[in-house]
């Protein structure tokens, strides 16, 4: 469903109602604003419509993407909601999940935070990106997951990855690995970039996405006129298995 930014509210799907455990994955590495991280207003919509139907507990899950502490990032972009947890991925305990594709793209297993597993229900929110024209939308943030030390130092010296599509490949055997129940696309602002954060633009696009992870993403790209390829390798490998 698409829904006008300045309208949105959050209405939960049922399971939410009988859910202990809430995860959120916001898209926050960084101490930068909306549209480079997943805005405060969207985040805090999404928040109270939880607990106007449930008492679970509510969790952020995330990692700094550079050197400055992810609980300093949680602060700087506002993120002080009250009785919500805030966790930090790379202080987590890894775990392996295996990945079910017959035929995986690349990772056959994936190291992913252990708190995951006790959680009832899984949502994925990622601001409305295209960096070097390509969609990096709601499961491209899921990669946001895999801890630094662990793991995101094997995937670079995965062959694979050093190909155009490799990153692509990754998220697409992720999105089978750990199946998120909700992405919502945070379009408040659009973040377009060629790879230069210095040349990066932002536009005014007023849209929140929300649905199935893979239904919203698609959208989201067609809304933008966007190629997001790891749609793709997704909707080959749902052939393959007959999903």
């Amino acid at each position: 469903m698409i829904f006008e930014a300045d309208d949105f509210v959050f209405e939960p799907p049922r399971e939410i109602a009988f859910a202990r455990r809430v995860l959120i994955k916001p898209c926050a590495g960084y101490s930068e604003p909306h549209p480079t991280t997943t805005s405060r207003e969207t985040l805090a919509k999404v928040i109270q419509g939880i607990k106007k139907v449930s008492p679970a507990d509510i969790l952020l899950l995330e990692k700094s993407a550079g050197t400055e502490p992810i609980h300093s990032i949680y602060k700087n972009i506002g993120y002080d909601f009250e009785r919500i947890i805030l966790l930090d991925v790379d202080q987590c305990i890894p775990v392996a999940i295996e990945n079910p594709l017959p035929k995986p793209y690349v990772m056959s297993t994936f190291w992913l935070p252990n708190v995951i597993l006790s959680c009832d229900y899984l949502i994925t929110i990622s601001p409305f990106k295209t960096l070097v024209g390509k969609g990096h939308l709601t499961i491209a943030n899921l990669m946001g997951l895999l801890p630094t030390d662990k793991y995101q130092r094997e995937m670079k010296e995965q062959a694979n990855l050093t190909e155009e599509t490799g990153i692509d490949n990754a998220v697409a055997d992720l999105y089978f690995t750990l199946p998120f129940d909700l992405g919502i696309v945070d379009g408040r602002k659009k973040l377009i970039s060629d790879g230069d954060t210095t040349r990066d633009r932002i536009e005014d696009f007023g849209k929140i996405f929300v649905g199935p992870p893979y239904d919203v993403d698609k959208e989201a790209s067609l809304a933008a006129n966007v190629e997001t390829p790891y749609l793709n390798l997704i909707e080959r490998a749902k052939v393959e298995i007959g999903e």
